[in-house]
C-alpha cells in the first residue's frame, strides 16, 4: 500500500512539475534591437546583397530599418494609435508616407485572412528555441516562420503578417513578386534601452506623399 502511494505521490509531482513548465509564463520583451541577416534562395542575384534588418522595440514603440547600397527605408510604429510613418530615401530623393490606422491596415490587406498552422520542426537561434509556423496568405504565398515562444514582443502589429504569431520571429522566409525567396535571419539581439529618438518623425527634409 505504501509502495503504490509513493507511486501516485511521484506521477502528481512529477505532473505537477510538467504543467509548471508547460504554463510558465511568456516574456514581454519591451526594450530591444534585432539584426537580421537577408539571403537570396539565388546565389547570383545581386539585387538584395548587402542588405540588412534591424528592428528596434521600445513599449509600444517600433522601427523596422531596411538598408542596401541602393536605397533605405524606416517603418515607425505607434501601437496605441496604430499609425505609421513610412519613410524612404533612394538616391537624394527623400520620401515620407504618413498612414493612420486604416491605411495601415490597408496597407497590409494581403494579410488578411490569412491562414496559420504550427510544425513539430524545432531549431535554435541566438540560443533561443524556437518553433516553426507556416502562414498561407490568401493568394497561396507560403510563409515559413520560425518564433522564439518564451518571449514575445510588446508590440507585434508593426510587422502585419506576424501580429498572430505567439512568440518573437526570429527567421522567416518571404516570397517576392518575382517568385526568388528571401529569408530573413535574426544574427543579433540586444536587449539594452533604445533611445527614443530612434521614432522621432522628422519634421523637414521630407516630400510627403500618399
Amino acid at each position: 500500500m505504501k509502495r503504490v502511494f509513493s507511486i501516485v505521490v511521484i506521477t502528481l509531482s512529477f505532473s505537477f512539475f510538467v504543467n509548471a513548465q508547460q504554463s510558465k509564463p511568456q516574456r514581454v520583451v519591451a526594450e530591444c534591437t534585432v539584426d537580421y541577416s537577408v539571403t537570396l534562395s539565388s546565389d547570383n542575384d545581386e539585387s538584395l546583397k548587402a542588405t540588412s534588418k534591424t528592428v528596434y522595440i521600445k513599449g509600444l514603440h517600433s522601427r523596422v530599418d531596411w538598408k542596401s547600397d541602393a536605397f533605405t527605408q524606416s517603418v515607425i510604429y505607434e501601437k496605441t494609435s496604430g499609425s505609421a510613418v513610412i519613410l524612404r530615401e533612394i538616391g537624394n530623393n527623400k520620401l515620407m508616407t504618413k498612414l493612420n490606422s486604416d491605411g495601415w491596415k490597408s496597407q497590409n490587406a494581403k494579410y488578411e485572412g490569412a491562414t496559420l498552422a504550427y510544425d513539430t520542426i524545432k531549431k535554435t537561434i541566438l540560443g533561443y528555441e524556437c518553433k516553426k509556423a507556416i502562414l498561407t496568405l490568401k493568394d497561396g504565398t507560403v510563409i515559413n516562420i520560425f518564433y522564439a515562444s518564451n518571449i514575445v514582443p510588446s508590440v507585434k502589429e508593426f510587422e502585419y503578417q506576424f501580429k498572430d504569431i505567439p512568440g518573437f520571429v526570429l527567421e522567416y522566409d518571404s516570397q517576392e513578386t518575382e517568385g526568388k525567396k528571401v529569408k530573413y535571419t535574426a544574427i543579433k539581439i540586444n536587449l539594452n534601452p533604445v533611445l527614443a529618438s530612434k521614432f522621432d518623425i522628422p519634421t523637414s527634409g521630407y516630400r510627403v506623399i500618399n
